[in-house]
């Protein structure tokens, strides 16, 4: 389990000149065109988390059967340096108005999280599980490069964050500066991180799933054996893409969409809720229950 370590946020934003951007957008273009054959994870390395942005404005409420989440995507907790070598955007405000029922249900089958937002911390900041980066740049390849196999440097903060082209800033992983915050520690049931677009509960890394507080775990594993090659990419499925791992029920602790049972303060009579693991799929890409449309497609990055 990863360690959180307490850091002292300092400072401000700095404002970064047109000419810098540029600069930054072109090496940050060359260095994907580079990269997007690569068939072999890398290391993912984190931009620290040293300066605070204002203001941010969170603002929940809950009307009837709807919880609403106004924010300007602007978080209370420190943040990377945006832009970087491995990402050319400045971090924005937004105008995100995110909404999902307050008595969820299972639909009854899976939604898949493709091409939108799948839920959205406390912090107001959105998780974000896939990438808009593919093997040879093909979307329709059906390989998909994975945010935490570093074969393609995204420029990932310590919150394991980073910024789309449209200033939107959002979680690929543990949001460690809201898990801060939030007093997590690892020894007792995860706080609260934030909702799902279905409108279930989303913890991090630990909870009680009827046993006692353990870490939980996901039920994926990387497929055994080599990548097809040829028209496809070739090497060891180690990673590199979401099309490596598969899921094999009941291998660990939680279903495919990384959910599973669990009673927590916030739900101390039990509830279904999302849990975001250690291993893939680190943040769940897909829904048990109905996404509502005010998560769908941004610009991703």
């Amino acid at each position: 389990m990863r360690k959180v370590v307490g850091v002292l946020f300092l400072g401000a934003i700095a404002t970064v000149a047109v000419s810098v951007i540029a600069e930054a957008q072109q090496r940050n273009r060359q260095q994907r065109e580079r990269r997007l054959s690569a068939t072999q994870r890398g290391t993912v390395t984190l931009e620290p988390a040293d300066r605070v942005l204002s203001p941010s404005e969170v603002f929940i409420e809950v009307r009837g059967d709807t919880r609403i989440v106004r924010t300007n995507g602007i978080p209370e907790h420190a943040v990377g340096a945006f832009p970087n070598s491995g990402n050319p955007h400045a971090i924005t405000e937004q105008n995100f108005d995110f909404r999902m029922t307050t008595d969820p249900a299972p639909a009854g089958r899976i939604t898949s999280a493709d091409f939108a937002y799948w839920g959205v911390g406390l912090s107001g900041i959105p998780f974000e599980p896939g990438t808009a980066e593919y093997w040879k740049g093909d979307r329709n390849s059906g390989w998909n490069y994975d945010a935490l196999g570093g074969a393609v440097r995204l420029g990932l903060d310590a919150n394991y964050a980073h910024v789309q082209p449209n200033g939107a800033y959002h979680y690929h992983f543990t949001p460690i500066g809201l898990m801060e915050e939030l007093n997590w520690d690892g020894t007792e049931h995860s706080p609260l991180i934030g909702w799902a677009a279905d409108g279930y509960p989303v913890y991090v890394l630990t909870g009680d799933l009827g046993n006692g507080m353990q870490e939980v775990r996901s039920s994926y594993r990387l497929k055994a054996g080599r990548r097809p090659g040829g028209s496809q990419p070739d090497g060891t499925y180690d990673g590199t893409f979401v099309e490596d791992y598969e899921y094999v029920a009941g291998l660990g602790d939680l279903d495919e969409c990384n959910g599973a049972r669990t009673t927590s303060r916030e739900f101390p009579q039990g509830t279904y809720a999302y849990f975001l693991t250690e291993e893939f799929p680190f943040v769940p890409r897909c829904w048990t229950g109905t996404p509502d449309d005010s998560f769908s497609e941004r610009p991703r990055r």
